[in-house]
């Protein structure tokens, strides 16, 4: 069960780490490009602000963006600021997440999220979470994926495992951490009830990617290509965009 007050704590002190880490930048290092293609770290801090309010408009039952394109839109324009104009807006954008958060009533309720997405409104601090702390790693000034907590890495590679399970896009493999954790993902067989009932466990699959925690998160995240993790039973997939 997702303890939504607690992860609320740790968004705060993930957003404190990464204001106090880009405190140390410039107007010129805003203008530079990030660990994203084609984005500047003025498009991921103004991203991340934008996030925050749009997290807001679905603790509040209103559309996460008006649009695809407006969401792009506000970026776009948003990029070039200054520094300290970037920094004062995800601090008040982050304020008025928690405010919501704080008046968000029913936990257990479903919400909508981009694209038609649904999940409890209990993950939501969660995800902002996610954001927080991926995102800090893509401005690309000293936090690495070896930095995250470890408890928001391995809740973030449960997260993501679960979002590939049965993804067409995606065999079954099972993911085998360096601390003997084994996370079976991909296209997986379906099991009914009597079959489990009657003891029947489907088999784990050929396939097996093994490695240390950063380098799996990173590759399930898209953001490192994998060549430190090993492979068995075949090549390593090619994970489609998240």
């Amino acid at each position: 069960m997702m303890d939504h007050a607690r992860d609320l704590v740790s968004v705060r002190e993930a957003t404190d780490r990464l204001l106090t880490a880009a405190a140390g930048l410039d107007n010129a290092a805003v203008t530079q490009p990030s660990r994203l293609p084609g984005w500047t770290r003025g498009h991921v801090l103004a991203h991340l602000a934008r996030n925050a309010d749009a997290l807001v408009n679905v603790l509040e039952g209103h559309p996460m963006y008006a649009s695809g394109q407006a969401r792009d839109a506000d970026i776009e324009r948003d990029a070039p600021r200054p520094l300290e104009v970037q920094l004062a807006d995800v601090r008040g954008s982050a304020d008025r997440f928690q405010d919501a958060a704080s008046m968000a009533g029913d936990w257990s309720r479903t919400v909508e999220l981009r694209n038609g997405v649904t999940d409890s409104a209990s993950r939501v601090p969660f995800r902002r979470w996610i954001e927080v702390e991926i995102h800090h790693v893509d401005l690309g000034i000293g936090y690495e994926l070896e930095d995250l907590p470890e408890e928001f890495a391995q809740r973030e590679i449960n997260f993501l495992s679960d979002r590939f399970r049965n993804h067409p896009g995606v065999p079954a493999l099972l993911i085998r951490q360096d601390d003997g954790r084994m996370i079976p993902t991909g296209v997986v067989e379906r099991v009914t009830g009597e079959q489990l009932d009657a003891g029947y466990r489907p088999p784990l699959p050929d396939l097996t990617v093994s490695g240390g925690r950063a380098d799996i998160l990173g590759w399930l995240l898209g953001r490192r290509e994998g060549s430190a993790l090993h492979v068995e039973g075949g090549a390593l997939p090619s994970l489609p965009p998240l």
